[in-house]
């Protein structure tokens, strides 16, 4: 039986790690930390909830699967599960996530030297998703290019600065936002949504299970347990980055004053702290991180799309990569704004979805349970949604006014009552009647 020897191990453990480093997981905990001020560490343990375990326990749930989010979305049918399947795929894929890794590497590194011009952006964009599609073209070879390679480069990079955020902080904390003092907890709970983590999870899973493959691990049960520890290794990974870009962004007021960003967070503290190398730097960290990702991204994306269109994953490649340079030449700032409504709403039924799977065995029906728990959680994600928008006036005072919901999580309240009220329902109504016969 073949079994991987532990340097493979860890190279995976590394590929998964570095797949999930990209833009947001750099751009937002240096803002967070800036505006949360003294704190920074109940933001933090918000942020890292949902940016660093939702990921690591949903890439276990799709390793007790088999890797594929089909098979983690079957009690809600093949509609509405190819439909969510399809929506974050998209979302992480050429409509935000690999569009930003662009436009963060461009206007984090390279905007500093070369200017924030459209021209230079385009040129930028098309060197960058070049590069995407030729390594993407080779998913078999991931292990190789990615955990061997370019992973390791990512990782010392990461340390160096996660090691002078700590050593060499720019200056004392700064005072809180009033957001942060009233609710620290959970502003960085749905700040931590902005990272893609949960739904990269949701794609990066047969990503992991494929690189498992390539060594010529057959056995589902291997399979499992070194996507759970590569799992497990990347979770470390993500924690201990969040962890110094947090301290980062809180010690940044003196020199990063104003800052509408973590972008900008970032530039200004290696300015500050390693001078005009520092701006080299920076360029060659966020753009190995964010191509890494890009990477990811467009494999599984294509991966998945070849398998429910008439298309040739090389093809989708094409396609893909193209399309997410179009997208990313419209520019980080609009690029997030309308991001932030879609993904608040679709996060919660995709959290629901996770959760409950490792409750399967417990209900006698799980379409029972999950389907409507999922269907409550993104009715109530579409409200936080609205708010998150701007249009939160057009609805009416009563859902405008839910438990929890001027912390963007009107959705947890409702979902939880759902829960309970599905599980009371399946355990009334009992097994199936193809479960007896």
């Amino acid at each position: 039986m073949k079994v991987l020897k532990g340097q493979d191990i860890l190279a995976l453990g590394f590929m998964t790690f570095a797949l999930f480093v990209g833009a947001g997981n750099i751009i937002f905990p240096p803002i967070v930390g800036l505006q949360s001020g003294p704190h920074v560490w109940m933001a933090a343990l918000g942020f890292l909830i949902t940016a660093v375990g939702l990921p690591v326990i949903t890439v276990v749930a799709l390793a007790k699967v088999g890797g594929g989010m089909d098979a983690l979305s079957s009690p809600i049918g093949k509609v509405a599960g190819g439909l969510l399947a399809a929506v974050a795929y998209l979302a992480v894929g050429p409509l935000f996530a690999t569009p930003r890794t662009a436009t963060v590497s461009f206007e984090v590194g390279l905007a500093p030297l070369t200017g924030d011009t459209p021209l230079a952006l385009f040129l930028y964009s098309a060197v960058y998703f070049l590069l995407v599609f030729f390594i993407s073209l080779y998913p078999g070879r991931l292990l190789d290019t990615v955990g061997r390679f370019l992973a390791p480069l990512k990782i010392i990079a990461l340390a160096v600065l996660g090691i002078a955020a700590f050593a060499l902080p720019a200056g004392p904390v700064g005072v809180a936002e009033p957001a942060y003092v009233a609710a620290p907890f959970s502003q960085g709970f749905i700040n931590g949504y902005l990272t893609m983590d949960t739904l990269g999870a949701l794609v990066f899973g047969i990503v992991i299970v494929n690189a498992i493959r390539s060594r010529g691990v057959e056995s589902p049960v291997l399979i499992t347990r070194y996507a759970i520890i590569a799992g497990l290794i990347a979770g470390v990974g993500l924690a201990l980055v969040y962890i110094s870009l947090f301290r980062l962004g809180a010690g940044s007021p003196s020199v990063a004053a104003g800052a509408s960003n973590g972008a900008m967070v970032l530039h200004a503290y290696v300015q500050h702290t390693f001078g005009s190398l520092g701006s080299g730097f920076l360029a060659v960290l966020i753009s190995l991180a964010c191509l890494v990702t890009a990477v990811g991204l467009t494999c599984a994306c294509a991966e998945y799309f070849s398998r429910v269109l008439p298309l040739s994953y090389k093809t989708l490649v094409v396609l893909l990569a193209a399309f997410s340079l179009l997208v990313s030449n419209l520019g980080l700032t609009k690029l997030i704004a309308f991001s932030i409504p879609v993904l608040t709403a679709i996060y919660p039924p995709c959290i629901a979805l996770v959760a409950l799977s490792f409750c399967n065995e417990f209900w006698r029906s799980p379409t029972r349970v999950v389907a409507p728990v999922m269907a409550v959680s993104l009715l109530f994600g579409l409200i936080d949604a609205l708010k998150g928008a701007g249009l939160g006036d057009w609805l009416p005072a009563s859902l405008a006014h839910l438990p929890l919901s001027d912390q963007g999580l009107a959705w947890l309240v409702p979902t939880v009552v759902a829960l309970a009220g599905a599980v009371v329902f399946d355990r009334v109504m009992g097994k199936p009647a193809e479960a007896i016969a």
